[in-house]
């Protein structure tokens, strides 16, 4: 039974209300009362009043919007109850807010519990930051909604809003298992978009695991060289492409970020049957330097070495096995041809030390790399 809708909206309200507000002005003779006194509150911005006004009017109407009407629909057919609480996606602009507020007077006047998002980065003002920033925002405040309640008893309304905003939605429910309706202007009902005919890989999200951790987690581009050993051309839809001082660099997509926060959550649930088994508090051993003086200069190198093996259950021990005092690289885990290889670096020196562990086929090695890269993000 679903119990929470999740909601795009978009303006078509204020699209409504604008070219009523102009035939006001052209033939006020022809509007009834409510819809005069609709046109006096929204053109004064008292939402509160526009929200009241709504409500005189059938809630199938198409000056109600597409965010009302296609709520109406989907309670008509029974698709979600008529007390089903609702969440609302609001873009990062002044109209966001104020639809944000109309939809949230007028459903709480109907005892709807009501919940409103500022969707930050979602505007139309930046292109860039929209696709980079506003879409992964988009999709990380959906998926967090889905998180703390389950799958089974949310559904999404991918009606309103900007095409990406509402491609990101029907995506991302596909993706989680969530049902996805969509109401065009057109239509006289609501539709169900069909489930997608392909799944995604869950091998594929753990080998990508350490670059989707810290792409999620930076505020910067990241350059793609730090990848070029791992990299794969499945890899290529889940970021996007920059180019600073003719360099290349990567940013995670809104794509990335739905297959990343649908894998996260799968692998969070299922990870003790991914893990090989745990290691004895007796049979750990004590991280190991490399001959090196230059790097015995650097106790933090080994005390991070100390809280992986504490830390992570199926960690034997940890040696180091490289040193570049000279060299800048990202924090890190990754597979390697030897097993799993970690990468520290504090911004000036870089070091790459081997990770034991109990893991002995390969989607163990990759299971304790995405639980490695997990923990450091967590960090």
């Amino acid at each position: 039974m679903v119990q929470n809708l999740i909601c795009t909206v978009g303006t078509s309200l204020f699209g409504n209300l604008t070219s009523l507000e102009k035939k006001y002005k052209d033939s006020p003779h022809l509007l009834k009362t409510e819809e005069k006194e609709l046109v006096e509150n929204y053109s004064s911005k008292n939402w509160i009043g526009v929200a009241k006004n709504l409500l005189k009017f059938p809630s199938s109407e198409r000056i109600c919007g597409a965010e009302i009407n296609s709520i109406t629909s989907m309670i008509s057919l029974n698709y979600i109850p008529s007390g089903c609480r609702l969440f609302f996606c609001c873009s990062e602009t002044d109209d966001g807010k104020a639809i944000g507020a109309i939809l949230k007077n007028y459903y709480e006047a109907k005892k709807q519990e009501v919940k409103i998002l500022e969707i930050k980065a979602l505007q139309d003002r930046d292109p860039k930051k929209f696709r980079t920033y506003g879409l992964r925002n988009l999709a990380k405040e959906i998926c967090k909604i889905i998180r703390s309640f389950s799958s089974s008893s949310c559904a999404i309304n991918a009606t309103g809003g900007y095409k990406a905003q509402i491609a990101i939605a029907v995506m991302l429910g596909q993706a989680i298992g969530v049902p996805v309706y969509y109401k065009h202007e057109r239509f006289d009902e609501i539709i169900l978009f069909p489930p997608m005919p392909v799944s995604l890989d869950f091998e594929v999200w753990m080998k990508a695991s350490s670059m989707l951790f810290t792409l999620e987690t930076s505020r910067e581009p990241v350059l793609l060289e730090e990848y070029k050993e791992e990299w794969e051309e499945r890899f290529e839809s889940l970021v996007e492409p920059v180019e600073i001082d003719g360099k290349n660099y990567i940013e995670l997509s809104a794509t990335g970020q739905i297959f990343h926060d649908t894998f996260n959550e799968r692998f969070k649930i299922n990870q003790k049957e991914l893990l090989p088994p745990s290691v004895k508090k007796e049979d750990k051993k004590e991280p190991k330097w490399e001959q090196s003086g230059h790097m015995r200069n650097y106790p933090e190198i080994l005390k991070f070495m100390k809280s992986v093996t504490d830390e992570i259950p199926c960690v034997i021990h940890c040696y180091t096995y490289h040193f570049n005092p000279n060299l800048s690289s990202l924090t890190r885990f990754k597979s390697a041809p030897e097993g799993i290889e970690g990468i520290y670096s504090n911004g000036t020196y870089t070091v790459k030390f081997a990770v034991k562990t109990t893991a002995v086929e390969p989607s163990q090695i990759n299971a304790v790399v995405t639980y490695l890269n997990r923990w450091l993000a967590s960090k």
